[in-house]
């Protein structure tokens, strides 16, 4: 038997989802068969939707063997004592170092400037080194977070950028505000402006619409053209405002852009931008063959061969809800400058030196 203190970071959860956190390698079905039959919440049995409050105690009626296979072996019992009361936890943690920039911090939220190449969250391929376990590695070295005292909650994202994507990720250090930041995201509350060059010569503000669709198996999206519809389509709304016209190579051209997400979808800017006649350059997945010698030119110049696209910027709705949590984020923004091998991109295609 295992008795857990309910803390104040995993208070306000059902007891179905606490538990289908708590013990990941255990079915749904299994899940309700224990609420039914072998937990308490002080001593009581509570149904499935039962909302956990700071301080109760939930007691878990299952061997050490069970409680572990069911928690995915991310914990080692080390020492019990009083037939499993007080069992001391030790979180098993990769040996990775911090590699990212801190844009801010305080004891509510962390800005991360997430480097190039590197995932926000794990994959099937890449399931330690991530932005999201370097973030709590930093967390628990600097006394932030102790995955031992909590049971189930752990800092997260609440945005997410593509691995050859940079810049700014925003993350909840406490689960009130990874749950007011989520419904600030939203609630389009958070406004977020990223930075890029697109091939060929923008001259005014472009306010995009229309609907996308996602092909996960090519890892793709499809702008729908008009008059097309499909029941997976998602609308999306893109603001692109051109900064700098640079001028390379033989005679051509790009714009340095700081574009602005509405909606935020997977790809969206790359695929809205793309389906204008304006793909990012370096883009392969969405290039347009008219631009391949601009492609080549970047890449032999600078080396890029993805994207370019930095998330730059996000600024905080003058009225971010009635959260006490949060609230002293109204009105402020956060920028993150482009990275040196962007910089580096843009200079070589002829930057003037824009304030980035």
């Amino acid at each position: 038997m295992r008795e857990i203190t309910i803390t104040a970071n995993d208070a306000g959860r059902r007891l179905d989802r606490f538990l289908r956190k708590y013990l990941k390698s255990a079915s749904l079905g299994e899940i309700y068969k224990f609420i039914r039959k072998d937990v308490k919440v002080d001593g009581k049995r509570k149904s499935e939707s039962y909302i956990l409050n700071e301080g109760e105690v939930l007691s878990l009626y299952l061997s050490d063997d069970v409680l572990t296979k069911l928690s995915g072996g991310r914990f080692q019992i080390e020492s019990s004592s009083g037939g499993g009361k007080d069992i001391s936890i030790k979180r098993i943690h990769a040996d990775i170092k911090r590699n990212f920039d801190l844009v801010y911090e305080d004891e509510q939220i962390l800005i991360a400037n997430k480097p190039y190449g590197l995932l926000t969250h794990g994959d099937s391929r890449e399931k330690k080194d991530h932005l999201a376990n370097r973030v709590k590695d930093y967390l628990i070295a600097s006394g932030s977070y102790d995955p031992g005292a909590e049971k189930v909650f752990a800092p997260a994202p609440v945005n997410r950028l593509d691995r050859n994507t940079s810049g700014i990720v925003l993350f909840g250090k406490t689960s009130e505000s990874l749950r007011e930041l989520t419904r600030m995201i939203r609630e389009d509350e958070i406004r977020k402006y990223y930075l890029t060059i697109a091939c060929g010569e923008i001259n005014e503000e472009l306010h995009l619409s229309g609907s996308l669709v996602k092909d996960a198996k090519k890892n793709k999206v499809e702008i729908l053209r008009a008059g097309e519809s499909s029941e997976y389509a998602k609308n999306i709304e893109t603001v692109v405002r051109p900064l700098e016209v640079l001028s390379f190579g033989v005679g051509y051209k790009a714009t340095l852009c700081k574009v602005e997400l509405i909606t935020g979808r997977s790809h969206q800017i790359r695929a809205h931008l793309a389906a204008v006649g304006h793909p990012l350059i370096g883009d392969g997945k969405y290039a347009l063959r008219r631009y391949s010698d601009e492609n080549a030119f970047a890449k032999d110049a600078a080396g890029i061969s993805t994207q370019f696209l930095h998330a730059a910027e996000i600024i905080f709705a003058q009225d971010v809800g009635t959260s006490d949590c949060l609230g002293y984020l109204a009105g402020k923004s956060f920028k993150c400058n482009l990275p040196n091998r962007l910089s580096e991109v843009y200079f070589a295609l002829g930057g003037a030196g824009t304030d980035l």
